[in-house]
């Protein structure tokens, strides 16, 4: 016997906040997020009713995530929905929502909610003044639009923005989709999401930087030297913070460092900046937790000023 399926209800809203157990689904963005969500509405059993997608990668993920929903535009889409999934990047999606709104295709009753972590409640305020009711639901999880993005769903941390009114609607919706909620005030939309940035896209460059440096090293399997080094880190990261510093900066070992920069000036030389600048991150963070004594720290990052972008050795270095 399968388990009820949660409905998005919540005590003391008035009926038109008040969703009803089984909501039309309109997807406006059926790229790598908004096909996985649709997916998961229509399997907490919502009716997913139409999807827009403009790429042709869009249509297809739509054909295998969201079969028989047809793809239409973006107006249409609202039109047909009580639940509208705005999955649009996020310079997009304000001239989205006040486009939509100029055409009076919002009307009041409806639920909206976008996926972008950089953008609160204040982007939905053309939809919210129609009657919407106006949710952010941003999923704290990377998609890159292969399989296993539905999985990934499963346990998701989404971070959530609502009026106060409208939480309990904001986290069932979340539960349905298989994620965990967690409530970000409004004016802490930008720094939660740059934190997001800091740590996953960033994450992945400095991966890559990594692997290129290693190849050029001569080693032919960059992944597998990197893995368990990187895992470890990672959990040492996570558990326990600037007391999981590790390496030269870490003890304080300018000879090393200084060699690393020569190297990379020789060898690699447009990845100093990006050294220099995590490195120099690196020394002042050791130095507040107490890793690195002042007179340690202050040699390095001597040294890594002298190395930085416009500064005279590193314009020497260039010449």
């Amino acid at each position: 016997m399968p388990a009820p399926r949660r409905t998005v209800r919540a005590a003391g809203l008035p009926p038109a906040a008040v969703a009803p157990a089984r909501l039309r689904v309109g997807i406006v963005g059926a790229g790598r997020v908004g096909s996985v969500l649709g997916a998961a509405l229509s399997a907490a059993g919502h009716d997913v009713v139409a999807a827009a997608g403009l790429s042709a990668a869009s249509a297809e993920r739509a054909a295998r995530l969201l079969p028989g929903v047809p793809l239409v535009p973006s107006d249409e889409v609202v039109s047909v929905a009580d639940l509208v999934v705005l999955a649009v990047p996020d310079d997009t999606l304000p001239g989205l929502v006040a486009g939509l709104a100029e055409t009076g295709v919002w009307r009041a009753g409806q639920l909206a909610f976008h996926t972008s972590g950089a953008h609160g409640l204040a982007v939905l305020a053309p939809a919210e003044e129609a009657g919407v009711l106006p949710l952010a639901l941003h999923p704290a999880m990377t998609f890159s639009g292969a399989l296993e993005d539905a999985d990934r769903l499963g346990g998701a941390p989404f971070g959530v923005t609502s009026r106060p009114l409208h939480r309990p609607v904001a986290e069932a919706l979340v539960l349905e989709m298989g994620g965990e909620p967690f409530f970000v005030a409004e004016e802490d939309r930008r720094l939660y999401h740059a934190a997001l940035v800091t740590g996953a896209n960033h994450l992945v460059t400095l991966v890559a930087e990594a692997a290129d440096l290693l190849r050029a090293a001569g080693v032919a399997d960059p992944a597998k030297v990197l893995a368990p080094l990187l895992t470890a880190a990672l959990d040492n990261g996570l558990r326990r913070g600037d007391r999981g510093l590790t390496g030269p900066v870490s003890r304080g070992d300018v000879g090393t460092v200084s060699d690393h920069l020569e190297t990379l000036t020789q060898r690699a030389p447009e990845s100093v900046a990006a050294y220099v600048a995590m490195a120099q991150r690196t020394t002042e963070r050791a130095l507040s937790a107490g890793r690195l004594k002042r007179h340690e720290g202050a040699p390095l990052l001597g040294l890594l000023r002298g190395h930085a972008p416009g500064s005279l050795a590193s314009e020497r270095a260039e010449g």
